[in-house]
Order: structure tokens, then sequence, then C-alpha cells
């Protein structure tokens, strides 16, 4: 795993990709009313001149965080999601990273059925690109009790350029970024609902991803609030110096933003972090 750009010669990407990150309300338990929010949201968003090369949803964004009723109102198999998300972005020709979804798994006769928390990628033709499911499970909010966590990192391919997805709580662990890096993503895409009053921490760890990993994350947070958690926004979008190129304030709107992905390339080799590591040490 020494070069962070095994595909970076073979799949150049001479043009920008325009990025809009939808930052909405989410109505918690309410699935019908999110997946009619998100419609909306998604129209305007591809109405725009010009139209954007991707678009990314925030986290849990069909049931937000119901967890005590989520087994009744997670997505069976993520059908009900797939199909709406890839018909849309083949009738666009839009690549959409779709936040992530409560996801309902079958489970053996007389064992409970079991829910993930997972992101869903689609291409411009329709066809799934991505899947993850959040590795860890954020305790302070129950999650551990009503969510089963992944076992896989997100490492996908993005119009030909080797990308990676985490979900909140993910970035705190730096390790899983790092192999993310190592593996090639030149972008982290990032779904959250991260609240009030963490603000200082999500722009510091996501500007620390950036950085550390040469590459640029792209984080897409919710607005609003679900009972007594006040959501604050600040979808971001951060270069591979750990620039701000784009940032939301607290109210539903959609963020866009024009990233380069060949950056990454330049800054791993003006400073080169990857070359320069000792991994025997670290364990």
């Amino acid at each position: 795993m020494s070069n962070p750009n095994p595909d970076s010669n073979s799949n150049p990407n001479p043009n920008p990709l325009r990025i809009a990150l939808i930052q909405m309300h989410i109505d918690a338990g309410q699935p019908e009313s999110n997946f009619a929010r998100l419609e909306e949201r998604l129209n305007e968003a591809v109405a725009a001149s010009p139209q954007p090369d991707v678009i990314v949803v925030p986290e849990m964004w069909n049931t937000g965080y119901a967890l005590e009723r989520i087994r009744e109102l997670a997505d069976p198999a993520g059908g009900r999601t797939r199909a709406f998300i890839s018909e849309f972005a083949k009738r666009h020709g839009v690549n959409i990273i779709a936040g992530s979804i409560a996801e309902l798994h079958e489970s053996e006769e007389a064992q409970p059925a079991k829910v993930t928390n997972t992101v869903y990628g689609f291409g411009r033709d329709g066809g799934q690109i991505a899947e993850y499911s959040k590795i860890h499970l954020f305790k302070l909010m129950d999650e551990h009790l009503h969510l089963e966590a992944g076992e896989k990192p997100g490492r996908f391919t993005l119009e030909g350029v080797p990308a990676g997805v985490m979900i909140c709580y993910d970035i705190r662990f730096p390790e899983l970024a790092r192999m993310l890096a190592l593996q090639g993503a030149k972008v982290l895409f990032v779904p959250a609902e991260w609240p009030h009053p963490r603000l200082h921490h999500w722009r510091t760890l996501l500007q620390a991803r950036a950085i550390e990993n040469q590459m640029y994350v792209v984080a897409c947070n919710r607005s609003g609030s679900s009972g007594t958690t006040h959501f604050f926004g600040h979808s971001m979008v951060i270069d591979p110096w750990g620039e701000v190129v784009a940032e939301a304030g607290e109210e539903e709107t959609i963020l866009t933003a024009d990233i380069d992905l060949n950056l990454a390339d330049e800054v791993r080799g003006r400073i080169p972090v990857f070359a320069d590591r000792r991994p025997s040490l670290y364990e």
C-alpha cells in the first residue's frame, strides 16, 4: 500500500466535477415526507445550470433517528431507495451519493431482523457504484442497541477515479480514512447527522482528514431539529490542502462547489506523506 494513487495515471480527470450537497431537514419516523422532500430537492439540484455531476445527501434521510421504531420504518433490502435513486440518476445523467438510510435485512427464523445505516451510490447510467454500512456506531445515541455495524470499508470508483465514503461518527477514526487514502481515494464523501454543540469538532475533524490524507472531503450534514436535538448544517467541501472550498450555513440549502480531483495528485507529489510513512513502527 505504498502508492496512494494506483489509478492516477490510467484514469486522469482533467475536468472539474460540480458537486451539489443537499442540506435538508429530516422528519424522524416519517419516511413518506422524507422521500417527498428529497425528491423535491433532487429536482431543484438538477434544474441548476450547469447541472451538477454529483449530488450528495445526508445520513439516515429516510427515517431520521427514530431508533425505537427503526425495524418498522427501515427500507427492506433498500429496495425502495435503490429503485428511486437509480431511476433518478439515469433519467438526469447524474451521479448520486444517496446519503444513508436505515436498511432492513432479512434474518434467520426466530431471530430479529437486522438494520444497518447504509450508503448507496449510483452512477450516471443508474447503475450502483457504491454501498457502505456504517462501521462505527455512536453509543451516545444508542445506535449499537438498534443497528448492526458494517464490516467493510467504503471504497468505490467515481468517474474513473478512486473514492471513499464514511458516515458521520466514522470521521473520528482516522485509521479508516487513511486506509481509503492508501487504497487510492482522492475524494471522501461523508453523509452525516452531526448536532450542536459540536460544530468545532465537525470542522476540525473534516479538515484534518483532508490534510493528513491529501484528498477532498465532501461532507453533507442535515439541518433542522429532531426532538431536543438541533443540527447545525454547515455542509462543507474541503480541498486536499485543507482549505474550505464551500460551506453552508444552518438552514436548508443546496451547496455547490467545483472540485478538481487532479489536485490530490499535485498535493501528494509536493508533500510525499505516503512515501515517508513508517508503518512497521506504528503497530
